[in-house]
């Protein structure tokens, strides 16, 4: 199995909270116990992503990923941070121009049921959009956690980006059990993110 095809997403159930105004990157996070804070990832994150995914493998819901591809691909991710420690992170990784993917959604026990996961996936669904994606998507065992949070159930057909980028090559191809999931986007009309900052 291709270490590229590491795209399940650790999610969690929790109640539907207040809506809370949609955060920007760098913006401090104040609805768990302790601030956390939501930002860009930088290479230097790339060991401990690195370790937070790692932990969370064993749990079969999630795929795992190489250090030296998340190293490769760190500024795509977005990092949650409490007390200098990385608790949570998720990678917005392009499957095409239209489609982007929710890959690696991690979110660690101890900030969990404190919306941190919902707070990445939509700073995901915006970073997206402002970057001229039309659809963003998951393949995930817990499709009513994306369902809550305004995803659809699709066929997998549906994304054959993803089909061909990834699924054909996977030694779990049709047997995984992982839902496809996908959420239309409203493309801003300024545009701040460069495609190739996704792309490559």
């Amino acid at each position: 199995m291709r270490a590229a095809h590491a795209t399940a997403v650790q999610v969690i159930r929790r109640r539907r909270s207040p809506a809370a105004p949609r955060p920007t990157l760098g913006t401090t996070l104040t609805s768990a116990p302790r601030e956390l804070a939501l930002r860009a990832a930088t290479l230097a994150d790339a060991d401990a992503i690195h370790r937070l995914i790692a932990e969370h493998v064993a749990e079969g819901r999630l795929l795992p990923r190489s250090r030296e591809e998340i190293a490769l691909r760190a500024s795509r991710f977005l990092v949650s941070i409490q007390d200098g420690c990385i608790v949570a992170c998720a990678d917005l990784a392009p499957l095409s121009r239209c489609v982007a993917e929710v890959r690696s959604l991690v979110v660690s026990d101890e900030v969990r049921s404190h919306g941190v996961g919902r707070r990445l996936v939509d700073e995901l669904a915006r970073l997206a959009s402002a970057a001229g994606f039309e659809t963003l998507c998951a393949f995930t065992h817990a499709a009513g956690y994306f369902v809550h949070i305004g995803f659809s159930i699709v066929p997998h057909v549906w994304l054959p980006e993803k089909i061909e980028a990834d699924c054909r090559s996977c030694a779990h191809f049709r047997t995984c059990g992982q839902y496809a999931v996908m959420l239309p986007l409203v493309r801003t009309r300024h545009a701040c993110v460069p495609l190739t900052s996704l792309h490559g």
